[in-house]
């Protein structure tokens, strides 16, 4: 009980934002942007906190190793576009990190590390190019700050949700929401 009622509290905490009646909000417009972008879809919330689950299904250094490996790839993703390299097949790759990692969810598949870190990699830079061509005028730093702690955030949600899942019939019901994840990136696509 005491996990859930963490996991509840820092759930509510991250989405707080401060009152934009306040004067004084024009420096951190674009670390605003950048904490709200990945919460606004679909697609990267399920990839994010898939991340997650997985990394606390398989367990071990994995549960930190991946969740930084997708933070830093997507940093990379956001850099390529930001200078204006064109990272090809973004809305594609997005949609193919959804269906895959929820398939892997799903499939609570055991890989090493590095291969581990290498999907989740590929993925990110997908992610991170199109928070870089959704980048708002202002501050880029402070926008990929933003997006960076909300995309950490997902993954501590996904872990927590891993975690506390511990029992038989936890694993299963993460296990199946791995699948239907899977599922609604594919509807996800076929809407497009």
């Amino acid at each position: 009980m005491k996990k859930l009622m963490i996991l509840a509290t820092t759930m509510v905490l991250a989405g707080a934002v401060p009152a934009l009646a306040h004067t004084g909000h024009a420096e951190t417009s674009g670390f605003l942007s950048g904490l709200m972008h990945p919460i606004g879809g679909l697609d990267h919330i399920l990839a994010m906190v898939a991340v997650g689950v997985w990394a606390a299904l398989i367990g071990g250094k994995r549960s930190y190793l991946w969740p930084i490996s997708f933070v830093g790839a997507m940093i990379v993703g956001f850099a390529l576009s930001a200078v204006g390299l064109s990272v090809p097949l973004i809305e594609p790759g997005i949609l193919a990190s959804v269906v895959v990692l929820g398939l892997l969810v799903a499939a609570a598949a055991p890989v090493a590390s590095s291969i581990g870190c290498a999907i989740i990699a590929l993925f990110a830079v997908f992610h991170g190019a199109a928070h870089g061509l959704e980048a708002p005028g202002g501050s880029l730093m402070g926008y990929a700050v933003g997006f960076a702690l909300a995309t950490a955030g997902l993954h501590m949600v996904g872990l927590g949700f891993g975690t506390i899942a511990t029992s038989s019939a936890g694993r299963w019901i993460l296990r199946f929401a791995g699948g239907a994840s899977a599922a609604g990136g594919l509807a996800l696509a076929f809407a497009a």
